[in-house]
This record gives C-alpha cells, structure tokens and sequence, in this order.
C-alpha cells in the first residue's frame, strides 16, 4: 500500500538518500529543508507518517512535534536524529513523537519502523475504542473518557494508558513498559515509569471509587476494573 510521507531534513544527502529509498518501496515523499515549510506541509496535507530531523533550521523537530500536536495532527512522527541521550529520547516522545531513530541508521531500520507505525495506525482506525469499566480511548482521536468527563494526558501518559488498556489485566514491569513505550530500558534505579504511573492515577483514579490502575508488589502495573 502506498504511503505518503513528509520529511524534514536539512542534511541534502540524508534527504536524498531517504527519498530514493522510500520511492523505490512505493511512497510518496514531500521534501522540507526547515521548520518553516515542515510546518506549512505538515498543516496543510495529510501523510501517514512524519519523520522529523531534531536539528533544523528554524525551530527545532522537537518543538515542530509539539507544534504538530498542538493542532490535533495525529499523524505518526518518528524523530530522527544523532541526539541519542535518554532525555533527549523522553524529550522527543513527551511532546508527541512516537519513534525514534538515532544517526547513523539503515534505511531498512527506518523502513520497518515507518510500516510498524503505519499497520499500528490503520489497527488502531478498525478498533477504535478501548474501554474497561467507564474507561474510554479512543485510539483515533486520542482522547481519553471516564465516566464521560474528558481526561487530558501528555503523551507519554497516554502511551501508557493505551499498552494497558490494550492488555487489560496483563502486568507490566518497568522495564517492559520502557521497552514498549521507548523502545530501550532504563536503569533499575529510576523513577520515571513511576512518575508517569502516579501521574495517571491522579487523573484516572482519583475522583472515582473504583481504582483500575493497579500495583502487583514485586511485578509491575496492571489495568482492570477488580483489584
């Protein structure tokens, strides 16, 4: 299935060698050197996934992201970039990115991320609704309902939301939800997934009786409607 494809790159050889690659697999691919026209593209046609260079002229990819979801464009973004520190990664994936590919890199890396993310894309379009209780997300529009009061979440807490969700009862560690979410794993001594867990409770639990998100001591986290 063909896709179009909206790359912001400055580096010309880069771009270039990505646009060849990616026509020659049957997509369509629209060429930005800076933010400035990324985001002219980005508003005002539609793709199947981004990918966005960190380090452009203008404002930087991560700031384009946030730009890009700032106006309900839910189209997949994979960041591209030689920044590859952890707060880079999380930086990039709270303001909305959903991949992330480090310089230097295959392109048959990056062809198999774009059509990982674009299967996901088009899954999530046949079942939109992911419901447990009076829990609601809808994967299309990315918003999260309970009780059908809107609950607004950062990215990162809706990635989370939606594994669980998406596996309800399952228990995650920490470590398997960085590796689905992020793609790595971080160090046995951080509090970041728990951060982000205690994040979304406040705003899933705790107005309500009913608690779905819940902690197995030892073992992880969980998400169903019985304790």
């Amino acid at each position: 299935m063909s896709m179009k494809i909206l790359l912001v790159e400055d580096d010309q050889k880069i771009s270039s060698f990505v646009k060849i690659g990616l026509e020659s697999n049957d997509c369509f691919v629209d060429i930005a050197y800076d933010s400035t026209i990324g985001e002219k593209l980005a508003f005002s046609k539609k793709y199947d996934v981004i990918i966005l260079d960190v380090v452009i002229p203008g404002i930087t990819g991560f700031d384009l992201c946030k730009k890009i979801r700032n106006k309900n464009i839910l189209t997949p973004i994979i960041m591209l970039t030689s920044l590859d520190s952890v707060e880079d990664k999380l930086t990039g994936f709270d303001f909305g990115a959903d991949d992330y590919l480090v310089k230097p890199f295959s392109f048959q890396e990056l062809l198999a991320r774009i059509k990982a993310l674009n299967r996901r894309n088009h899954e999530a379009i046949i079942n939109p609704l992911l419901i447990v209780a009076d829990l609601e997300l809808d994967s299309i529009a990315r918003k999260v309902k309970r009780n059908g009061k809107e609950i607004n979440l950062t990215a990162t807490e809706y990635k989370i939301l939606e594994l669980l969700l998406s596996n309800k009862g399952k228990v995650f560690d920490r470590f398997l939800i960085a590796e689905k979410i992020w793609g790595f794993s971080f160090n046995s001594g951080t509090n970041v997934i728990d951060v982000h867990i205690n994040s979304l409770r406040k705003k899933i639990d705790k107005d309500f009786d009913i608690k779905l998100i819940h902690t197995k001591k030892g073992f992880g986290y969980s998400l169903s409607q019985e304790a």
